[in-house]
């Protein structure tokens, strides 16, 4: 891996490198275990074991060697409390999506960010979601699209999550259809699409595939992070289920959900779900 800057530019290079790295490391992994039955348990564990610790491996020793003064914060390591006081925190996780890795399916990713203190509290200043399986990453380096049009060919789609899927989701589905279609932005109805890792479900809506991602049953900093950096920085709007802001690298590192929307129909489901 080549040599990164430090600043803007360097660290989101570095971002998207890494989490490269990472992905074709878990791609390697799963092509060497061959094919794992499906009632094949403690195979299907040590395939999601090793691809985990490995991965995770991988990015913490080039963030060493790379920035040897940042903290970082990653799903399958040691929550060091050195990153409350830092400055500089990499929120990492090296393989989301860990079950459908090990099924077999391409919904995973690998998230990798950078959180950066400033006067306000804090900000995500680098960002990369990496999908190993389909040969594309999405990054804070990527030229801003322009924003996306309501669908005239297909229901809006709403992304969900398929092991926890939003509460009462046949109502909220139902709520949203009626505002676009009163908003007159279509009368086509909503579409909902399950998918695995929260960096393949925002990717959903990167690639123009859907306009919604909701999920309101809670998750954690590194499976949160690096999806909303390329979120913001895609100009799409994002909040948490309740409305308020997100932060980050706090004592506590349960996220509350999120809503992610194209801005097209940012309005429309600000007012379905009740948002300020």
């Amino acid at each position: 891996m080549t040599d990164h800057d430090v600043g803007a530019a360097g660290d989101a290079e570095l971002s998207r490198d890494l989490a490269h790295a990472a992905g074709q490391l878990l791609l390697e992994i799963r092509a060497s275990f061959g094919v794992v039955e499906a009632g094949d348990g403690g195979r299907g564990r040590d395939l999601r074991d090793t691809a985990d610790r490995s991965a995770h491996e991988l990015i913490a020793a080039h963030l060493s060697a790379a920035r040897p003064g940042d903290v970082l914060l990653s799903e399958e390591g040691v929550d060091d409390p050195a990153r409350l006081a830092a400055d500089r925190v990499w929120i990492v996780d090296p393989l989301d999506g860990t079950w459908e890795y090990g099924q077999g399916r391409a919904d995973f990713a690998v998230h990798v960010a950078l959180w950066t203190r400033t006067p306000e509290g804090g900000a995500l200043t680098a960002g990369t979601v990496d999908l190993p399986a389909s040969g594309t990453a999405y990054s804070v380096l990527d030229p801003v699209p322009e924003p996306a049009a309501v669908p005239r060919d297909r229901p809006v789609r709403l992304v969900v999550s398929r092991s926890r899927p939003p509460v009462r989701l046949d109502d909220t589905v139902a709520r949203l259809a009626a505002r676009l279609a009163d908003e007159g932005l279509t009368g086509r109805g909503v579409e909902v699409l399950e998918v695995g890792s929260v960096g393949a479900k925002a990717a959903e809506l990167f690639a123009g595939r859907a306009e919604i991602y909701l999920h309101d049953s809670g998750f954690s900093d590194w499976d949160l992070a690096a999806p909303l950096a390329v979120a913001r920085h895609r100009g799409l709007w994002c909040t948490a289920p309740d409305g308020t802001e997100f932060t980050f690298n706090r004592p506590s590192l349960v996220q509350p959900g999120v809503v992610m929307v194209v801005p097209a129909v940012a309005a429309a489901v600000r007012h379905a779900l009740r948002l300020p």
